[in-house]
């Protein structure tokens, strides 16, 4: 798929103004304990029977990238950069669950630096939908009008823990994920798209900060997240959380914004 998805670039190759309309499905899909003990770890999830609300989007992930690299999607998925997720957990999803997995596009809009999409997964058991899950991707088009964001501005809150950020972040949780984009592992890839080394993957991020409130979470919730700046590897972050449910990570000594996230309570 990532050697399709790189012919995509190639100039020359046509593409719709329009998205897909299909629909990627893939049923009784079931966990591999050692695979989700392996995430578990990578992300700092403790051991359990329990899913984390971020691992049903590792199972749905070769789905959408199966759909975001189709000829007929208006984009190489090459290059779309994730700004954000949603992710609802409507119940707790046993890892002995087996689970029905399905992904489409939707709402193709334009946005102040391009143009913005968002890939929709779902997972259902015996025809319930117990988790749903909105990425979306941004398709970089000429410059943005404005200056510094006013995100970037803000002065960050006190941290409650601060992480140091090997390079193997990024390997491991390309195992981990499936996703094996260079920038997330590779210097030299990294460079290819403009960046001075590997940057984390930001579902990884996501996980990261969700790992760090658990025990605290309830049984069913929302959880939104904006990637801001991209975390490089190395690096050290500083992760802050306040009892309105709201969540960051910056830069330690930077200050400067990675992620911004909510948790609301359903």
């Amino acid at each position: 798929m990532f050697a399709r998805a790189a012919i995509g670039l190639v100039p020359g190759f046509n593409r719709p103004g329009w998205l897909p309309e299909v629909v990627l499905d893939r049923s009784g899909v079931t966990v591999d304990r050692t695979h989700l003990a392996d995430y578990n770890r990578v992300c700092g999830f403790r051991l359990s029977d329990t899913l984390p609300a971020t691992y049903p989007h590792v199972l749905a992930f070769p789905l959408a990238f199966r759909l975001m690299s189709r000829r007929d999607f208006p984009f190489p998925v090459v290059g779309l950069v994730h700004v954000a997720n949603r992710i609802e957990l409507l119940r707790p999803i046993d890892a002995g669950e087996p689970l029905d997995l399905s992904v489409h596009a939707a709402d193709l809009r334009e946005h102040p630096r391009g143009r913005q999409l968002d890939v929709v997964a779902t997972a259902s058991v015996g025809g319930e939908v117990v988790w749903r899950d909105v990425s979306t991707y941004l398709r970089r088009e000429g410059k943005a009008a404005g200056g510094r964001r006013e995100a970037d501005q803000t002065e960050p809150p006190a941290a409650s823990a601060r992480w140091r950020l090997s390079p193997r972040v990024g390997t491991d949780y390309a195992r981990a994920s499936g996703d094996h984009n260079p920038i997330h592992t590779s210097r030299l890839g990294a460079r290819l798209f403009g960046f001075a080394r590997p940057i984390a993957h930001g579902m990884w991020s996501k996980a990261r900060c969700l790992a760090a409130l658990e025990g605290r979470l309830p049984d069913a919730y929302t959880v939104e997240v904006s990637f801001k700046l991209p975390v490089f590897l190395p690096s050290t972050v500083a992760f802050s959380t306040t009892p309105e449910w709201t969540f960051a990570l910056h830069g330690a000594k930077s200050g400067k914004p990675h992620l911004t996230g909510t948790v609301t309570p359903t």
